[in-house]
């Protein structure tokens, strides 16, 4: 069940290309750049994902990255999700996040399984949710 809403993020994608395209099935990454808050503070998140489209066209996808904080505490995760085209042009994920950090104020998320909602349009903005899974 979906928990508390630990945070959002906004931003645009930095990047893509074709890693593959062995047996028909393309392999795409894609780099993205968001602000928002994660905890209540304001961070800058950046990460890379590759995502592989499936025979029935949903996409599979695995990624890591890291969000900052002004004060330059540092927080790593990795990711995989399922993918679906929307109307938009861009692709709806839903998947889980996993997080690393030394940072005293952000411990908590280190035993958390988080569940997300991240959003991408053709024109290269994407949006995200992240829930606390309980």
């Amino acid at each position: 069940m979906l928990g508390e809403l630990l945070g959002e993020i906004q931003g645009e994608t930095t990047g893509m290309r074709v890693l593959s395209t062995d047996g028909g099935h393309p392999v795409v990454e894609a780099s993205f750049q968001a602000t928002g808050t994660l905890l209540g503070a304001p961070v800058k998140d950046m990460g890379t994902y590759e995502s592989l489209v499936r025979p029935d066209g949903t996409l599979f996808g695995e990624g890591q990255g890291v969000t900052m904080t002004q004060d330059g505490e540092t927080i790593t995760w990795h990711g995989s999700g399922v993918g679906r085209f929307n109307d938009s042009g861009g692709v709806d994920w839903r998947g889980a996040l996993f997080y690393e950090t030394a940072a005293a104020s952000f411990a908590r998320l280190v035993g958390v399984a988080a569940l997300f909602e991240f959003d991408t349009e053709e024109s290269g903005k994407v949006a995200g949710r992240i829930y606390e899974w309980r």
